[in-house]
């Protein structure tokens, strides 16, 4: 028996073995695919040219290579790569070449349109760009599956796709281009039933939120991100979508509406599948229901930059299957709820940017699974909590910009995993750990209360890229040798600590890879001989130190290198070529400017202001390139005339060669300097007539032309509105003559009207370098380090200016200042001076004005400085307001005033003066509110007039608060007052 099974299974293994070699014989020999669909294919493959344009494409293909390369003629195109083919009738029901390198336009005649039995077309990834989504595309009756994302197609997109009927799967993403026509959407959501899979993200669709869509019981995915969705999204009683995993809708920043109620029973609305919810960047506002609790499939939740308000709930923890907790840039305000315990899936919690208060739930140390925490820009404070078990996993913490207080948990400085620790901006105080963690890339403890040493243990982090430790009181000797494992590091920023400097003569071979150095106020002294970053280095702040010396390496890629407010003596040392930004202002240099400087070709901000350098200007600094953005020569000892020429077509926007000894005339050549919104050349010997050419430069906005050898009448323009965007005029201290140029006045569009309400608040200039000027104010000179832009004044003092005040100065509303002191000005006081409601200042002192004081004066409530001694007033000085709280010092020398504050008391009966009672309970008992009124609203020369006491030293405290609000700017000026 048993030999004759043994017999039977030789037999059929045998058998087996012949059968099996007659069907491999027959496929070999046997070609299913059809000839004209081996031509199509040929002939498809012959229209696109192969490119691997697109590196990032190995991030989303794997493998990615040009599969039509195998694609033989003679050979069977059913086992081509890519082609699929029916098994029975031979016809190509499948092609996947996404990811294959094509380049190309697919036109209406393409042999791609030849298959008519596809069932799944697969494009993606590759460079169809000029390509429309042709009607061709609509033929494929039996396509179940469309995919060409990102393969450049643009246009509108042909209603034939929504014909598509069988259609499960759709992924038009992103091709930025392309569009539906108007109605087309609809049409598609309409038609395509079967749809389980609708990608459409960058897509314009620019339509409303169809309700249709949210109906379709079908769908597993939806991905309608970027699109141009608008109006109000449906109202949850609208939502069934049983087998929804994963809903996209961020990017339609006019799509809005109330957070959806997501309610179970299937009657309202079914999402029990929802896995991946992102709604990020649309206008969905509110608070967020408890009813998010419900979606208990849910492992990714995004609902970034909402509106979003209110508490979080504490039905959160019921979404025990989360991975993702996105509530990024809402308006979420609170304590955090300690519902972390029922989260232990979670792999990223972000809940920056909000208003959070209070401290960090202590259930955050249950999330052992964690690879990033991010509670940035809250309000938070208290002490870190510690883990339970530690965080194994976590690599990213990012806790900045809240009031976060004790020392450093030691924890932190334990994980395995850490990649990026960022702690800045918070109360930080002890000194920092040694860390333990060699993944460490990036650092930031700045802006924190930290003392002590730096640890030895960040010279140890062989990967580290960033370290921030600016404005902390950390001290010690910085040794440059000890930066010599850190050769990925890019970014070193110390600035605002008590660290000295010393290199060491090897440095040339530290920091290999480094580009931005920051080490600006700290205790730096003596000569430096910098050879770190040759050929990486691109920025480098050493300003607020006490160098005495540098000397400039070969450095071939410096763009910006500011070395102001240091000891620096000697010649002006010559910049890189390769430098845009260099500022040696506040130091102590001497000598002339070589002309090695005009061969700077990149040169846009060039601040040598605050020195001792002397000479005459080379001719060549204001023509040697078309990129020189500011010239800032002030306070030096130049002589010699004014740069003459200047290139056609230049971008200067600042010229400041203020208190030198410059003289001659202003160069005709500034009028092409169209960019030019700041001319400072006061306190120079320039002997000229008014240069009223000047009022035809569109963007000028500041003219300093004060204390030098102006003279003349400045008479009219022949422009027909000159000076249209000027809004800080200084003639002061000149000789010019004959009645005030009313014209000029009357053109002066920027000092009328400004609406502070709706302007963005900045200061003059860009965003490495801002403008700064003197102010005189009660006779003395205070410089503004920087300049707002809704400042205004107008300072034609001490001139020999006639005749009678323009009425007109009235329509200057918005000006802040107006000084005419120290001229010969007659007749009264113009009353339309009371439409001046923004007027802080006012100096009429030193003339010839005569009869009263305009009563209406009281109504601006603005006014701290008044000054109309010494000229030819009388009657009575107006009460109210602003006007009770200013001194005798206001009025002095005008025999014919009388009444508070003065001592003489005016007798006659129109005087409108406040009984004994009244007057007595004044002098006795001071209007304070007044007083706080003109002292509140009047913020910006209060701040400008406490600068004088600065110039003093006391008081310390308040001293040091504004030096160190003023530190970090490029332009600093020792005891001078920042204009707010």
């Amino acid at each position: 028996m048993s030999q004759h099974l043994l017999l039977c299974f030789l037999f059929f293994l045998s058998f087996s073995q012949l059968l099996l070699s007659s069907c491999f014989s027959l496929t070999n020999s046997t070609k299913i695919c059809h000839h004209d669909q081996s031509l199509a294919l040929l002939q498809l493959k012959k229209s696109f040219s192969i490119k691997n344009e697109n590196d990032y494409l190995e991030s989303f293909c794997f493998p990615s290579y040009p599969k039509t390369e195998y694609w033989k003629e003679g050979s069977d195109c059913c086992s081509w790569d890519g082609v699929s083919c029916d098994l029975v009738t031979g016809h190509v029901i499948e092609l996947d070449l996404s990811c294959s390198w094509l380049s190309g336009t697919i036109h209406s005649n393409s042999t791609l349109f030849r298959f008519p039995h596809l069932q799944r077309l697969n494009l993606a990834f590759n460079n169809f760009t000029g390509s429309f989504v042709l009607d061709g595309f609509g033929r494929f009756s039996s396509l179940t599956h469309l995919n060409l994302s990102d393969s450049g197609f643009s246009g509108l997109i042909s209603p034939e796709i929504s014909h598509l009927s069988n259609l499960v799967s759709l992924d038009l993403s992103w091709n930025y281009r392309a569009e539906f026509a108007p109605h087309g959407f609809d049409s598609l959501v309409q038609n395509l039933t079967k749809l389980q899979k609708l990608h459409l993200l960058h897509i314009s669709i620019s339509s409303v939120f169809p309700n249709s869509l949210l109906n379709r019981s079908s769908l597993i995915s939806l991905d309608l991100s970027w699109c141009g969705l608008h109006g109000r999204f449906p109202d949850y009683h609208d939502i069934h979508l049983p087998k929804l995993q994963l809903l996209y809708l961020d990017g339609n920043s006019n799509l809005n509406g109330n957070f959806p109620r997501f309610k179970l029973p299937t009657s309202i609305g079914n999402l029990k599948s929802l896995q991946t919810l992102h709604l990020f960047y649309c206008e969905f506002s509110g608070p967020i229901l408890a009813s998010i609790g419900n979606l208990k499939s849910l492992q990714a939740l995004h609902l970034n930059n909402f509106e979003f308000s209110g508490s979080i709930l504490a039905s959160l923890e019921n979404l025990t299957q989360i991975t993702l907790l996105s509530l990024q840039g809402n308006h979420f305000s609170g304590k955090i709820p300690n519902v972390f315990d029922n989260l232990r899936n979670l792999i990223s919690l972000d809940l920056s940017r909000n208003n959070f208060s209070g401290q960090i739930p202590p259930s955050i140390g249950n999330l052992t699974n964690l690879d990033l925490i991010d509670f940035s820009y809250n309000h938070l404070e208290g002490v870190i909590p510690s883990p339970v078990n530690g965080f194994s996993s976590l690599s990213h913490v990012s806790l900045e910009y809240n009031l976060l207080n004790g020392t450093i948990p030691s924890w932190l400085y334990t994980l395995p995993s850490l990649v990026e620790l960022d702690l800045s901006h918070n109360k930080f105080t002890g000194c920092i750990g040694e860390f333990q963690s060699h993944s460490l890339e990036r650092i930031d403890l700045s802006m924190n209360e930290l003392h002590g040493s730096i640890p030895s243990s960040i010279f140890e982090l062989v990967n580290l890229t960033s370290l921030y430790l600016s404005t902390n009181s950390l001290s010690g000797v910085l040794k440059t040798r000890k930066f010599e494992k850190l050769r990925n590091l890019n970014d070193l920023h110390l600035s605002n600590n008590m660290l000295s400097l010393t290199m060491s003569i090897h440095s040339n071979s530290m920091l290999p890879n480094i580009e931005t150095i920051d080490l600006s106020n700290n205790t730096i002294s003596g000569i430096l001989s910098w050879n770190m970053g040759n050929d990486t280095l691109r920025y480098l702040n050493l300003s607020y130190n006490s160098i005495s010396g540098f000397e400039i390496p070969p450095w071939s890629s410096v763009q910006i290198l500011d070395l102001h407010s240091n000891l620096l003596q000697g010649p002006l040392p010559t910049p890189p070529n390769s430098i845009f930004f260099f500022s040696v202002s506040h130091n102590k240099l001497s000598g002339e400017i070589s002309k090695l400087i005009c061969e700077v070709s990149s040169m846009e901000i060039l601040d040598m202001s605050h020195n001792n350098l002397s000479g005459m200007l080379p001719h060549c600094l204001g023509n040697f390139n078309k990129r020189l953005s500011v010239l800032n020569l002030r306070r030096n000892q130049f002589h010699g005339t004014i740069p003459q020429t200047f290139l056609k077509g230049n971008s200067i926007r600042t010229l400041d060669f203020n208190r030198n000894q410059l003289e001659g005339l202003v160069p005709r050549s500034l009028i092409i300097c169209r960019e030019l919104e700041v001319l400072d050349l006061g306190n120079n010997k320039i002997n000229d007539m008014f240069p009223h050419w000047l009022g035809a430069l569109p963007k000028l906005q500041v003219l300093v032309l004060r204390s030098n050898h102006f003279h003349g009448h400045i008479g009219f323009s022949k422009i027909k509105s000159p000076f249209m965007s000027l809004r800080i005029i200084d003639l002061a201290h000149n000789d010019f003559d004959g009645d005030l140029p009313e014209m000029y006045l009357r053109s002066l569009k920027a000092t009328m009207n400004i609406d502070e309400g709706n302007m963005t608040r900045k200061y003059m200039g860009e965003n490495n370098y801002q403008d700064s000027m003197m102010v005189t104010i009660k006779g003395l000179e205070i410089e503004f380090v920087k300049i707002l832009n809704t400042f205004t004044t107008i300072d034609l003092s001490s001139n020999k200016f006639q005749g009678e005040i323009p009425g007109c100065i009235g329509n200057l509303n918005s000006l802040r200042g107006v000084n005419l002191s120290h001229n010969n000005l007659s007749g009264h006081i113009p009353v339309s001076f009371r439409k001046l409601k923004m007027l802080e200042s006012l100096d009429l002192s030193s003339n010839q004005l005569s009869g009263r004081i305009p009563e209406e004066l009281t109504s601006l409530t603005f006014l701290e400085v008044l000054n109309l001694s010494q000229n030819h007033l009388t009657g009575f000085i107006p009460r109210g307001n602003q006007f009770d709280t200013f001194g005798n010092d206001s009025y002095n020398e005008n025999s014919g005033l009388c009444g508070f504050p003065l001592t003489k008391r005016c007798i006659n009966d129109e005087t409108p003066e406040l009984s004994k009672e009244e007057d007595a309970e004044f002098e006795n008992k001071f209007d304070w509110k007044f007083m706080l009124t003109g002292y509140g609203i009047g913020l910006i020369f209060g701040l400008s007039l406490g600068g004088l006491i600065f110039l003093v030293g006391k008081p310390r405290w308040l001293v040091t608060m504004i030096e160190e609000n003023i530190q970090k700017k490029i332009t600093r000026v020792k005891r001078s007052t920042t204009y707010e």
